[in-house]
């Protein structure tokens, strides 16, 4: 992934490599010098990436992409240009995803940070940052001026926190980057490996997550949260977002700006939420969806598809509020 400085690229890889990794047979018009330097989406595929295409409904994308190949299905295959080198598999998420472990081998978990130090010891690095007890720094951080970090909590490799930062307590951030003024609760993790594998016929095949958590200026989390890392790209909270205690953000979510979200509400990977949304609290909403701008999402209710700018609904499966009052009043 390009400005990937949390994980290390270990391409680049010839195609042939790469074909036999995926699991694909189609070695016809194969120009064996062709060599593979990032694996990534559809949108942000250079001409040297290979990226992957599994569902039609990324089929505009695809006809676009610049990437030099594609790992798809025969039924897929379509919707690239002739120019992009189509890897045939039966399963494109399992192959995209040993694909991607071979160029991210440390990526598919969180292994133990062996750079941390306490901040005891650097102190004169950090000379206006404001550390508590028992805190933990890890190697190449960056902190901005006038940033408090709480007790007991830790910052892995290559974090960058802006200035007038609040972190509390039994916080742990990895990668990741914190905007200016960005306030974190108690207990949050950030940057984590997100709910992400491939059932494998006997076993389950861990999803390398080689993505960020982006935290833009003057974002809240609420204690206990958990945001979790990109998958392939960047999981995003906008600025001014307030998100409240015991709340799931899953990979690669956007958020946009204003945003209000309560307590205990879970968002599935890969949904992409406009600005000044208010999500009530327990709702869930589904995964690869699009919520508007401007929207309203009830308290308990479940998202099960793309809702439009500037409307309010509520229930299981969500529904128009008017028509959610109808049917309550009429039903009891």
């Amino acid at each position: 992934m390009s400005n990937n400085f949390f994980f290390k690229n270990k391409g680049p890889f010839s195609i042939k490599k790469i074909i036999a990794v995926s699991g694909s047979e189609n070695y016809s018009e194969l120009d064996k010098k062709i060599k593979i330097h990032n694996i990534t989406d559809l949108f942000r595929a250079k001409e040297t990436d290979i990226t992957f295409l599994h569902s039609v409904k990324y089929k505009n994308p695809a006809l676009n992409t610049k990437a030099i190949a594609c790992i798809t299905t025969k039924r897929l295959a379509i919707y690239l240009q002739e120019n992009c080198f189509k890897i045939i598999v039966n399963n494109v998420l399992l192959s995209a995803a040993k694909v991607s472990k071979l160029f991210y081998p440390e990526a598919d978990f969180d292994y133990l940070d062996q750079t941390l130090a306490s901040s005891d010891k650097l102190k004169k690095k950090y000379i206006d940052v404001k550390f508590g007890k028992n805190v933990l720094i890890g190697k190449n951080v960056h902190i901005g001026k006038n940033t408090i970090i709480g007790n007991n909590s830790i910052v892995e490799h290559n974090v960058k926190i802006g200035q007038n930062c609040q972190i509390g307590s039994a916080v742990i951030i990895k990668n990741s980057i914190l905007d200016d003024e960005v306030y974190i609760k108690d207990g949050v993790k950030i940057g984590i490996k997100g709910f992400g594998f491939i059932p494998d016929k006997l076993e389950n095949f861990r999803i390398p997550h080689v993505g960020k958590v982006l935290l833009k200026k003057g974002v809240e989390i609420g204690s206990g949260s958990t945001i979790d890392r990109g998958s392939i790209t960047d999981t995003v909270v906008g600025e001014n977002t307030f998100v409240d205690n015991l709340v799931q953000i899953g990979h690669n979510v956007k958020i946009g700006k204003n945003c209000m979200i309560v307590s205990q509400v879970g968002i599935s990977g890969s949904t992409i939420i406009g600005d000044n949304v208010v999500i009530g609290g327990q709702a869930g909403i589904s995964g690869h969806l699009k919520i508007g701008n401007n929207v309203k999402i009830g308290g308990n209710s479940g998202v099960i598809k793309d809702i439009p700018d500037n409307k309010k609904v509520m229930g299981y499966p969500s529904m128009d509020f008017k028509k959610f009052v109808k049917n309550w009043r009429t039903n009891g």
